[in-house]
């Protein structure tokens, strides 16, 4: 039972790296696509460990350093790669409405 319980997580988690990676195509610019593909990947990869873990009960351990690991790490990536593309000025699709940073910050020098 454990098994077909893990085979159904892994395969929602499968979904969700998928949708990830469907989404970078999609999305108009790399802001977006720097949002899509976090958010979705990072619950795609936890949902794929916790799954192995009830395949392996004996890498529980480790594959929950794993999960914690994605915790931390992609959504700090995110918001560097995302903070580094404002800074450098990367254009935003049309349909961009607000930027809160160039508010906070003002319009820059792109340095």
């Amino acid at each position: 039972m454990s098994e077909l319980i893990g085979s159904i997580i892994v395969l929602a988690g499968a979904v969700f790296l998928f949708a990830a990676g469907l989404g970078v195509l999609r999305m108009p610019d790399s802001y977006n696509r720097i949002q899509t593909g976090t958010k979705a990947s990072t619950l795609g990869t936890i949902l794929v460990l916790l799954g192995l873990c009830l395949f392996h009960p004996e890498w529980t351990g480790k594959l929950l350093l794993l999960v914690l690991f994605v915790l931390m790490t992609n959504p700090v990536s995110s918001h560097a790669l995302a903070r580094a593309s404002h800074a450098r000025h990367v254009p935003r699709t049309e349909k961009t409405v607000v930027d809160r940073l160039e508010e906070i910050e003002g319009p820059g020098d792109g340095a």
